[in-house]
């Protein structure tokens, strides 16, 4: 991926002790948390069962690389969302569609895209400033892919088949979308691969299947 694969992602950094507040969908809508030093939204969002896309809108401000020990965050409380939840039409249930991996096991998904994907090392010369971390601030590693989040919502768990390469399983690879670039735009993937620039550069332009698992 090139050089710029990080530019234009990260918002401004927020004072030692400052508070974020969205509007609140009802008086208790939201509970104040102090971070520590291994927080990452990714973490936190596992942590306390809170989508990812939901706990970032809460924290429309906060740099994903800069969570530190002290800094004010903001939970949503998913009550609201719970409740109408509850109360809404049923919905028909579609039919559970799968597919099985080389090592046999299935794995349920909701959608299929044809993706054009390419691959990125953790080389000082393609993640910049930011080192080799994905968008939350975690390290690299194999089953981490960057995504346009409007197309692939951060935190999606997928199966990538149909590349052609020795530096990734053979058959396919679990992942999830963790990180995002400046080139990766629309039906676009870059997958992480573990090694040299040099190597992971031949993995070149490649047709995959995405499989965006339930």
């Amino acid at each position: 991926m090139s050089n710029w694969k990080k530019l234009g992602t990260r918002t401004a950094t927020l004072a030692l002790g400052t508070a974020l507040l969205l509007p609140a969908l009802t008086a208790h809508a939201a509970t104040p948390y102090t971070a520590k030093d291994s927080d990452t939204f990714w973490k936190l969002s596992k942590q306390l069962d809170i989508p990812l896309q939901q706990l970032m809108a809460a924290n429309p401000n906060v740099n994903p690389l800069n969570i530190y020990a002290g800094l004010k965050l903001v939970i949503p409380d998913t009550t609201a969302k719970v409740m109408a939840e509850s109360v809404a039409p049923a919905v028909p249930i579609a039919p559970v569609q799968s597919v099985t991996t080389t090592a046999g096991q299935s794995l349920s998904f909701s959608k299929v895209m044809d993706i054009k994907a390419t691959a990125y090392s953790a080389s000082a010369e393609e993640n910049g400033i930011w080192g080799a971390v994905d968008f939350f601030g975690n390290p690299l590693k194999l089953g981490t892919i960057a995504v346009d989040p409007n197309v692939i919502p951060f935190g999606t768990r997928v199966y990538i088949t149909g590349y052609d390469f020795s530096g990734l399983p053979t058959g396919g690879l679990i992942a999830t979308a963790t990180d995002k670039g400046g080139a990766i735009k629309g039906n676009r993937i870059d997958i992480f691969v573990p090694g040299s620039r040099s190597f992971v550069s031949d993995f070149g332009y490649q047709s995959v299947k995405v499989y965006i698992l339930k």
